[in-house]
């Protein structure tokens, strides 16, 4: 495992950092910027996009035939990390999730017509898109196989949906939406993925969820179907395949929630050092203190950490592995190092960093979530424990090139 990067992805990194510091850091201290919901205005929004489109720094995630640059998954955590020194910036490039992911998803497993329709729009920008999977108890969360809502085949070969989901990211900015719903009671392949537009009759958005912390656009909705009908032709992977369209989705994008998590948790280290570098209390500053060193300095090793385990499942899904318990040790560890960041810094800038003149308080809202979004850490351990019980020593295997 090589993470040495070529100079063309160095490039890249280095316009993506500087179009983070001349056109969104500055809007992050400007009041006016904010929607109700504490993101990025919309109006805005487009301009900044418009920019990063002119600037060739759009869709980065996609292959070029797609419309983006094609740099794998290696070089996206490594452009992932600089976009989101910025809480407004993965958006930006129109790599947010859940966008994001559903691009990856159509991208690598549509039909040429389910890709012109339902995947170039979101390309474009034209409209933002969800995946909705989870549901309210007793349907399924991080566990699919508990998934309530149905799919019922009629005589015509579409499908008609009834049932119910919730915490589904976007759907109330969302024009496309990827829906798992079930379709038997087969184990393995009960569940089936459907696409459908917001303007087909027969679903609604009932509430956006309140929650803590800020909110990307749309919000997190409760969803109810009541007849939705689905033509055979926007059936993804097929019928029965459900299951491995939540597979596909789901590794790749909750790595890219850890590699924007990334730069979040740097950004945190940057303000705190910033500030003990020039606060004095009792003679002293800062920065000189070896307790605020000891936390700094923990915190730096910790993201470290995080950075190697992205870096190893990004590399590991680019030659082709599933990349599970990869994924899962990346996503406990950001996750975590997020939130002990975001803790850290305001700790170091004191009220200050408890305020809104900094975005620390926007960011350790954000960050609490990250512990549950995509699976729960604990839900992770038990993947990990799984691998273990499986494989026994060879968990930690090294991986051995062929002769």
């Amino acid at each position: 495992m090589d993470f040495t990067i070529s100079p063309a992805l160095e490039e890249l990194r280095a316009r993506v950092a500087a179009f983070v510091e001349r056109e969104l850091i500055p809007l992050e201290s400007d009041p006016a910027s904010y929607d109700a919901h504490e993101n990025i205005t919309l109006d805005l929004l487009a301009k900044v996009r418009a920019k990063a489109k002119a600037e060739g720094l759009w869709c980065l995630q996609l292959k070029p035939e797609t419309g983006g640059l094609g740099v794998g998954r290696v070089g996206m955590a490594v452009c992932y990390e600089a976009m989101n020194r910025s809480i407004f910036g993965p958006v930006a490039f129109n790599s947010a999730a859940p966008d994001d992911g559903n691009m990856m998803v159509l991208e690598a497993i549509g039909t040429p017509e389910q890709k012109e329709r339902w995947l170039q729009p979101i390309v474009r920008g034209d409209v933002r898109s969800a995946f909705a999977m989870t549901e309210p108890h007793p349907g399924g969360g991080s566990d699919p196989q508990m998934i309530a809502t149905r799919a019922e085949k009629q005589a015509d070969s579409s499908w008609r949906i009834h049932g119910r989901k919730w915490f589904i990211t976007g759907a109330a900015e969302a024009a496309h939406f990827i829906l798992i719903a079930r379709t038997s009671d087969d184990k393995r392949h009960g569940l089936t993925a459907f696409l459908f537009h917001r303007d087909q009759p027969g679903w609604k958005i009932t509430r956006r969820i309140p929650i803590m912390g800020p909110e990307e656009h749309g919000g997190h909705c409760e969803l109810e179907f009541d007849g939705l009908t689905v033509a055979p032709d926007d059936v993804l992977l097929g019928e029965g395949q459900g299951m491995r369209v939540t597979q596909i989705r789901l590794a790749p994008a909750r790595l890219t929630h850890c590699m924007r998590w990334l730069g979040l948790a740097k950004r945190c280290v940057e303000i705190a050092n910033a500030y003990a570098a020039e606060r004095h209390g009792f003679g002293v500053r800062l920065a000189d203190r070896e307790s605020v060193q000891l936390m700094l300095g923990s915190t730096a090793m910790n993201i470290e950490i995080a950075r190697l385990l992205v870096m190893k499942a990004a590399w590991e899904l680019d030659r082709g592995g599933l990349a599970r318990k990869e994924v899962s040790m990346a996503k406990i560890q950001a996750a975590n190092t997020l939130h002990q960041a975001a803790d850290i810094a305001i700790q170091i800038n004191g009220a200050r960093g408890y305020s809104k003149d900094t975005v620390l308080e926007w960011i350790y809202r954000y960050a609490r979530q990250a512990r549950l979004v995509d699976g729960a850490d604990e839900v992770h351990r038990m993947v990990l424990n799984r691998s273990l019980s499986g494989e026994g020593a060879d968990f930690w295997r090294w991986p051995v090139a062929a002769e």
